[in-house]
């Protein structure tokens, strides 16, 4: 008994030295102190400086004519900038327009449009909104017990050509504005009372990218990401699914650790794949060895009983929650969503799980009404929600996108064809494709990688060398997808086609150069990568040179593609060609083809550049959809044209339609798929309906009529409730409508916002694509009877208050909570 009393009293004694005198000269992690993985949003309150800032250098801490550690914490506090134009001094000045703001940023959407007519083929063509330098700083603190971890900084997107300091010392540059950059911030940070920590950051934003518009600054997310030095690395895990049935799937995860101590370190790694219900499969290895300040690539295979197989339809996802043990410490988790599903192209299309998938797809650019290119997460969301309600499945990047997109068409269930920006070899051009093939390659949603587009060396010589060293670099990293080009010339030129998995076709429709190679070419794997590019401007039927405004009752510019929804009856009629990308789902800033000046916004998208929706878009949802669907137009508003000839046009996918002029019957048409149907009227003012009809009986009508005089303003907002999170948005459209709550197809109202609780308007838009009203501001123009507002909510709960009024017209409002 006194034995197990001295044994007892011993353990005790140890127990408070342990506590009194701790252990020293260990690391947190050799105490058995777990460092716990934490990814910290890092967009809020950042301070802007538009314009340059003359810096000769920066910093070189101590030395010679450098400056010493107390100068270094000036750089530059909350109202102060160092002017860096001696060279063993400096002075601090004081200018005014440093302004605090949240990430993702667009400045350049804040600017006036230029109209300068020597640009020739420079992005929106003569009409464009000026770029240039600009600053982001921000003050932080690290506290004294993250001491030992690792601290980087992930950008998930800068455009473009940044600079990045953090406490005065240059931490490096990144030219790209489409792929993210990560700096190691552990070195230069100071803990705890070592005093606070400032990143700076230029931004250059004179050079483009594209032939788009392209804004400027951090325009995606930012984020603080905190481990243990032993860790899994950047894009560290590799999913894939080697064989699938209905019974079961195979798993393999390779998973590459980074050991950052001086010391070599054991190491377990737990893997465990979790569904909805719980975890279904659990692997875990043996105890391995990392070398000092090395990496470890461990292979780890399982198998899913009765998986539950990934599509469109079903997106259903697994996650891989990694573990990793420095002998018995936690020291690391990391999370990885993949999904279980079969791709294959062959000669006789595309194939989803086993079966032909054609692909239903949009091409895309990043911007949007009101905010320009940084897209609250909301606005990507609300874009991708439009889309799907479309019928579309597919979604075509144009260049690496956001990975919150690739996350949201994941779980939503659309198609990604993930698109590198330029065909090039070059160290900095192989380095940005293989970010996005790391990034991106355990995306279920993404089924291609393509290399290029339209690049003008297509079927060259260095072309094909160049392409060679992408689809070969693209193979060894992601060998479980095809890689493609979008090619419109050169695919039959010099062996460029023969580079590639699937050859891409834009624009293949015309000549039927797809179907043409398809016979000529009985090795070729073919893809319509994108079509259509027809043109119009929402709620316009006649061409207007003037106001840069395009019909859509006709088919104008360009000559390459057709009326809205005929090129899926190629689709249809070919299904080896896979499925196609319509250019475009959205209108877009630039690209404002057939017109110049004063026009500044493309016609190329089924909806316009605030998702409003123009006539095409019921082309593609009538090819795309069982829903029956059956849209009439042009509006039925048409003062002076009375016993005028005015055409009247019909998507639809029924077999009949019937058309009725205020009460009376026009008559029936068959439809032909894919086709319009038109119908020559006589204009008379009243009531325009069409009825749609499925074996003989009537499925769906529409209707339109002859308004009177605008009256009202009515909002409808998509939310109601938003998180109190800073970041949440509600996108709220405006309409005009007249006494009997019909909208003024022809309504140009001004409407003026107004806005109380805590929220604020961060854009407007109307779709007007030579509108050069500013979209940060408290007004807008309806376009046609449209504008839209955007609403984001601080960080405090309550109601949000939106009042929209107008001179002459009956205001409204809408509530919005906040919690």
């Amino acid at each position: 008994m006194n034995r197990i009393f001295n044994v007892l009293i011993f353990f005790v004694l140890l127990l408070l030295a342990i506590l009194i005198f701790p252990v020293t000269g260990l690391t947190q992690s050799q105490q058995g102190i777990a460092f716990k993985r934490v990814k910290e949003n890092f967009d809020q309150r950042w301070q802007f400086h538009k314009g340059d800032i003359a810096m000769k250098r920066v910093v070189q801490a101590g030395g010679q004519g450098g400056l010493t550690d107390t100068n270094v914490n000036v750089i530059p506090t909350k109202d102060t900038v160092i002017d860096y134009t001696n060279e063993n001094s400096f002075k601090v000045f004081y200018p005014e327009d440093w302004k605090e703001i949240n990430v993702p940023h667009d400045w350049v959407i804040e600017g006036t449009f230029v109209n300068d007519n020597t640009l020739g083929s420079q992005p929106a063509v003569s009409g464009y909104l000026p770029t240039g330098i600009s600053f982001y700083r921000k003050e932080f603190q690290i506290q004294a017990t993250e001491s030992g971890r690792k601290i980087s900084i992930e950008f998930d997107g800068i455009f473009r050509n940044s600079t990045v300091w953090v406490n005065g010392h240059l931490l490096g540059n990144h030219a790209s504005g489409y792929t993210p950059s990560n700096y190691d911030l552990t070195d230069v940070l100071r803990y705890g009372d070592e005093g606070k920590n400032v990143i700076l950051i230029k931004v250059d934003a004179r050079e483009y990218e594209g032939w788009w518009y392209e804004g400027g600054g951090i325009y995606r997310h930012v984020w603080l990401v905190k481990t243990d030095k032993l860790h899994v690395d950047r894009f560290g895990t590799y999913v894939t699914t080697p064989s699938v049935s209905a019974d079961q799937a195979s798993v393999s995860i390779k998973t590459t650790l980074s050991n950052e101590y001086k010391t070599p370190r054991n190491v377990t790694l737990l893997s465990k794949i979790i569904d909805h219900h719980g975890v279904v499969l659990e692997t875990k290895t043996s105890s391995l060895q990392i070398n000092s300040f090395s990496k470890i690539e461990v292979s780890q295979q399982g198998t899913i009983l009765k998986p539950m197989l990934w599509s469109p339809e079903t997106p259903t996802l697994y996650k891989i929650l990694t573990e990793v043990w420095d002998d018995k410490n936690l020291v690391d988790t990391y999370e990885t969503m993949f999904g279980v599903r079969t791709i294959e192209f062959n000669r006789n299309g595309f194939f989803l799980n086993g079966k032909l998938y054609p692909v239903k797809g949009t091409s895309n650019h990043q911007d949007f009404a009101g905010i320009g290119v940084a897209l609250p997460d909301k606005i990507n969301w609300y874009k991708l929600k439009l889309l799907k309600e479309a019928g579309c499945n597919g979604y075509r990047t144009h260049h690496p996108s956001t990975p919150e997109l690739l996350h949201m068409c994941d779980s939503m269930g659309i198609l990604v064809l993930a698109e590198n920006r330029h065909l090039s070899s070059s160290e900095e051009g192989l380095k940005d494709l293989k970010t996005m093939l790391y990034r991106d390659r355990n995306h279920p949603c993404v089924f291609i990688w393509s290399m290029e587009n339209e690049e003008c060396i297509q079927g060259s010589v260095t072309g094909i060398r160049i392409l060679e060293t992408l689809v070969e670099t693209t193979h060894s990293i992601d060998p479980t997808r095809p890689v493609t080009a979008a090619m419109n010339h050169g695919r039959n030129e010099g062996g460029y086609s023969e580079v590639l998995d699937v050859v891409g076709y834009n624009y293949g429709d015309k000549k039927m150069a797809y179907v043409k190679d398809h016979e000529n070419h009985p090795e070729r794997i073919v893809f319509c990568t994108e079509s259509t590019s027809f043109i119009s401007t929402r709620g316009e039927y006649e061409n207007n040179w003037g106001k840069g405004y395009v019909s859509s009752l006709s088919k104008w510019a360009p000559d390459w593609g057709p009326f809205p929804g005929e090129d899926w009856a190629d689709i249809v009629k070919y299904p080896f060609l896979g499925g196609t990308f319509v250019w475009t789902g959205f209108d877009y800033r630039g690209e404002p083809t057939p017109y110049r000046w004063p026009c500044v916004t493309s016609h190329f998208g089924f909806m316009d550049i605030c998702g409003f929706p123009k006539d095409g878009y019921y082309a593609y949802k009538a090819a795309w959809t069982n829903n029956p669907i059956v849209h009439i137009f042009p509006h039925w508003n048409w003062p002076g044209k009375d016993g005028e000839n005015v055409p009247v046009h019909c998507y639809t996918n029924c077999e009949e339609v019937e058309l009725f002029l205020n009460g009376k019957s026009i008559g029936k048409q068959k439809a032909v798929p894919y086709k319009k149907l038109v119908w020559n009227l006589t204009y008379t003012p009243g009531t325009l309906q069409a009825k749609g009809y499925r074996d003989g009986k009537v499925v769906t009508k529409d209707l339109i009529e002859t308004t009177t005089a605008p009256s009202q303003i009515t909002l409808a907002s998509n939310s109601t409730v938003l998180a109190a999170d800073g970041c949440d948005v509600a996108v709220i459209r405006v309409a005009v409508k007249d006494a009997k709550g019909r909208v003024v197809p022809i309504a140009d109202n001004l409407i003026t916002f107004s806005i109380e609780g805590p929220g604020k308007i961060i854009g407007t838009g109307n779709g007007d694509p030579s509108s050069h009203e500013p979209d940060k501001a408290m007004q807008r123009k309806a376009f046609n009877g449209y504008c839209l507002v955007l609403v984001q909510a601080d960080k405090q709960v309550g109601e949000i208050r939106l009042t929209a009024r107008s001179e002459k017209l009956k205001g409204n409002e809408v509530m919005i909570k906040v919690k």
